[in-house]
């Protein structure tokens, strides 16, 4: 039987189902939704995607309609959803890591370059940003700003699409860095942005394993 790591281990290669469940995610799509919603993916593409998450348990059929003759599934994310959680992070392999997170540095570049290949943009006005800064945090402290900040994102995920609402990616990697070498001043933080970004980021997939 499939462990629900090696099922999300899957899933984290292929960035186009990754594209396929944020698509879904606070929502109920069909396939003709999804279509629409990723039109540079070929539909027999998308239709192979769609059942192999089906069959996997990270995508659920949540409803079944006739229209024209025809069965029309609705599809949602599972009750659980397709997160990697805790237990599982705590099983996986340094090799496991990397070959996730080489999936999610993937999918974000992917989804910049879609915005790049836009007729026009504009970061400022869209929002766009990306930036690093160097956090020194004890871990107290760095409770507190964890919660703090599931605090500002936890009840807008709850927010769902709609005609005045703009899908916005917001994706975050934390983790600790070594010291750096004593030079007698206090390291300073070190940012790169094109545009401020709109809010600091989080991880809309708990268990430190973001895949946005």
């Amino acid at each position: 039987m499939t462990s629900s790591a090696d099922r999300w281990a899957e899933l984290a290669l292929h960035p186009v189902r990754i594209r396929i469940l944020r698509s879904v995610a606070g929502a109920r799509r069909t396939t003709r939704d999804l279509v629409v919603a990723l039109p540079d993916v070929p539909q027999a593409t998308l239709y192979r995607h769609v059942a192999t998450l089906v069959a996997g348990g990270l995508l659920e059929v949540a409803e079944e309609r006739k229209v024209r003759g025809t069965v029309e599934r609705v599809y949602a994310l599972p009750a659980h959803g397709a997160a990697l959680g805790p237990a599982a992070l705590a099983d996986a392999s340094a090799e496991d890591h990397a070959r996730w997170f080489t999936a999610f540095v993937s999918s974000l570049l992917a989804e910049f370059s879609r915005y790049l290949s836009r007729d026009r943009i504009d970061l400022v006005a869209d929002g766009v940003g990306y930036q690093q800064v160097m956090l020194h945090l004890s871990d107290e402290e760095f409770a507190d700003f964890a919660a703090e900040l599931a605090g500002v994102i936890a009840p807008r995920l709850a927010n769902r699409p709609g005609p005045d609402r703009v899908a916005r990616l917001l994706a975050t990697v934390l983790m600790p860095v070594d010291p750096a070498p004593a030079t007698g001043t206090a390291a300073t933080a070190t940012a790169t942005a094109t545009a401020p970004p709109p809010t600091a980021d989080p991880a809309p997939e708990p268990g430190g394993a973001d895949q946005s």
